[in-house]
């Protein structure tokens, strides 16, 4: 075990190891960092999807209410409600899918 310890090493395939180790590291370290900035971005998009189509149904139910039907005014408004949430879903599983590339 001490004989590779005291066997002198070529200072030129020493330097070589360490950059391809640097090149490496720095590598996969600057994949991590795009996951992440995708995840966030993901995320983002999710919660803009879902804010728009609140704002729809929103939009869809002042008018039917303006028209009287407070019925279908209600029904729109969940509706909008309903597919918030399935695009905040949508969003939350894009930026997990994003989280594990």
């Amino acid at each position: 075990m001490f004989q590779i310890l005291t066997r002198e090493v070529p200072v030129r395939t020493f330097t070589i190891v360490a950059i391809a180790f640097l090149f490496v590291f720095v590598g996969i370290q600057r994949v991590a960092q795009a996951d992440e900035m995708k995840a966030a971005v993901e995320d983002m998009k999710g919660k803009a999807n879902a804010n728009a189509e609140k704002a729809k149904g929103e939009a869809k139910a002042l008018t039917e209410e303006a028209k009287g039907n407070k019925v279908s005014g209600a029904i729109e408004r969940a509706k909008g409600k309903t597919k918030a949430a399935g695009e905040r879903i949508k969003g939350e599983a894009k930026e997990l899918k994003a989280k594990t590339e």
